[in-house]
């Protein structure tokens, strides 16, 4: 695993050009690091099934893999040196926004990049192409629905201090007004928070219907832990677009009770592509396999997502994938998906969490709030 050491001669020497390399970005550390196992898992699935199929441009796919659960400094530099010395063609990965904000500026189109994850919006940089949802079609029909179905009016909002969620909750601010509500309060916490107990105890005495939670991985299952400790669930709802299986598995049933999720993917999906995806998955894998959620999934997505369009460019050049991008489709667990300003257009299901699963409640609405 490549975080921060620096690329080795022994690497650079076995670089194999039959072959073409992809840098792997996901976290095997830190408040996400529960999600690096399933993801790898995800990736290996999708590129062992490209390979099987003649591989990406006629050449075998293999990976690289980086701690995106690094410093997100250090984790650009080390993809940076992995480009620069011409290791890697290509990077793929599911990781927080605060590496994604570094690692985009450094790569600079040199080589494409599919980002995986959920995410604030707005991305630009050249080269860069998103599987992963973002507010105006995840988070703003999710508000909606609490809004007309549960009468939620006024919202608080907690939050990691790093760019997806204080952009996310710019959004949110917007979405309360739209529904007839308004955000009362915010409160924000250091990546790696475990004690939220100020945090709940605000909460708590606040007049609030509804806790927006945007935390990340292990952060999000102590928030979720201390406020079951003060049964807050019978006073307040609770709305994520972050939390995935391996979270909930974490937090355990007694912790989720009123927790709804707004996400393009769950486990409880039963689609045709989603169970394909599962018995493939358990077959390769086992089924003690560590639990694919809706993070470790993207990976799977963007590695599909990165073989569709060098097949359509019928090259790795930045410039002919991004205008080949339009015309982009290609099938994964979430269906036939297809391109939109770079952006993966994905249906998105609202789900309460049950115990240990997620009942999917409804396929949302778009939204209409171009946070692209």
């Amino acid at each position: 695993m490549l975080s921060t050491s620096p690329v080795s001669r022994d690497l650079v020497s076995a670089v194999d050009r039959s072959t073409l390399t992809v840098a792997l970005v996901v976290p095997l550390q830190g408040p996400l690091g529960l999600i690096g196992p399933s993801s790898e898992l995800c990736a290996q699935l999708a590129a062992e099934e490209i390979n099987a199929a003649d591989g990406v441009l006629g050449r075998e796919l293999r990976f690289i893999p980086v701690d995106g659960g690094a410093d997100p400094h250090a984790v650009a530099e080390a993809v940076d040196a992995l480009i620069s010395h011409q290791i890697v063609d290509a990077v793929v990965g599911a990781h927080t926004s605060a590496v994604r904000a570094r690692l985009a500026p450094q790569i600079s189109g040199r080589v494409p990049y599919v980002y995986t994850s959920l995410y604030e919006g707005g991305e630009r940089n050249p080269g860069v192409f998103m599987t992963g949802e973002t507010p105006a079609d995840q988070l703003l029909p999710g508000m909606r629905m609490l809004a007309d179905e549960w009468n939620v009016r006024r919202w608080t909002i907690v939050g990691n201090d790093y760019i997806w969620p204080r952009k996310t909750a710019a959004a949110a601010r917007v979405y309360a007004r739209e529904c007839g509500g308004e955000v009362a309060g915010e409160v924000y916490v250091p990546l790696g928070t475990t004690d939220f107990g100020a945090v709940v105890e605000r909460i708590e005495q606040s007049n609030v219907d509804a806790v927006l939670v945007l935390l990340v991985g292990e952060d999000a299952v102590q928030f979720h832990r201390a406020f079951a400790c003060r049964e807050l669930h019978d006073r307040h709802l609770r709305l994520t677009t972050l939390m995935d299986e391996n979270m909930l598995a974490a937090a355990g049933a007694e912790s989720t009770v009123g927790l709804f999720v707004a996400a393009g993917y769950f486990e409880t999906l039963l689609t045709p592509e989603r169970l394909e995806f599962a018995g493939r998955y358990a077959r390769r894998f086992g089924v003690d396999a560590p639990l694919v959620g809706n993070l470790s999934e993207s990976c799977y997505e963007g590695v599909r997502l990165l073989d569709a369009l060098t097949e359509r460019a019928g090259s790795l050049d930045v410039g002919a994938l991004t205008a080949a991008a339009e015309t982009v489709s290609y099938e994964g667990a979430r269906g036939l998906l297809h391109l939109r300003d770079r952006h993966a257009a994905q249906r998105i299901y609202l789900a309460e969490a049950d115990a240990l699963d997620f009942t999917v409640i409804a396929e949302l609405p778009r939204g209409r709030y171009p946070t692209r």
